[in-house]
């Protein structure tokens, strides 16, 4: 049984509705991209993930049906947001960032220090003076600090300059090779999400168009569904 299921997925903003028929899966230890141009749904499904808007359809994690659940429970249970924007707490520090939202487990400040240098060395700097790559890595290793059982990046390496693209790539691929933690991930970088996942998920227009491994797709499929 898959990790993360979600099947015919239906959301809404208020009285309209945004998602039409999502399905997905996400497997432990498994990264699955999810695909799809700007204002496809994306976001609102990783909103109705999260609880943070209304749904309906199946959506289960671990065998725990996630509907009814308020947003901070599901977060207990083991699912970790790296938002889009970063939404770091600007007025903390670094540490303070990754404290407030420790929850027991292997992801400690060393840990994440590890796998992100740079904030071990800014560590008592608060968030609104780190550079909007720092500020990405922090809002990574906060979601780490909650030691979750599924990860969900939310366009984390958007807007950034490429070097600080590839230490994000870099981190995404040690995350995947050296824990258990089930990615679902969104990307604009269809080169670099292929080179990483393991399946592809493309939405269209509130609904799941395409799904499959990520060595099946094709340029055509890209092109009419993710490209510009």
């Amino acid at each position: 049984m898959s990790f993360l299921k979600v099947e015919n997925l239906t959301a809404f903003y208020g009285s309209s509705q945004a998602l039409f028929g999502v399905d997905l899966s996400v497997d432990e230890g498994e990264v699955v991209a999810l695909m799809g141009r700007n204002g496809m749904g994306k976001s609102t499904t990783v909103k109705a993930i999260c609880r943070l808007i209304r749904s309906k359809g199946v959506l289960t994690l671990g065998g725990d049906n996630l509907h009814g659940l308020p947003s901070f429970k599901v977060a207990r249970i083991g699912v970790g947001l790296v938002p889009e924007g970063r939404r770091c707490f600007a007025d903390l520090t670094v540490r303070e960032n990754l404290l407030a939202a420790a929850k027991s487990g292997p992801w400690t400040l060393s840990r994440v220090g590890e796998l992100f240098p740079r904030l071990g060395e800014r560590s008592e700097q608060r968030a609104r003076s780190l550079s909007g790559g720092e500020q990405q890595m922090l809002a990574i290793g906060r979601a780490l600090m909650t030691n979750p059982r599924l990860l969900i990046l939310d366009e984390a390496t958007e807007g950034l300059a490429p070097l600080m693209r590839q230490e994000i790539w870099d981190a995404i691929r040690h995350l995947k090779q050296e824990t258990g933690v089930a990615i679902l991930l969104i990307d604009k970088s269809v080169r670099e999400l292929s080179a990483i996942s393991d399946r592809a998920v493309i939405l269209e227009r509130g609904k799941t168009v395409w799904t499959g491994a990520i060595e099946d797709l094709t340029a055509d499929v890209t092109a009419k569904y993710v490209g510009v």
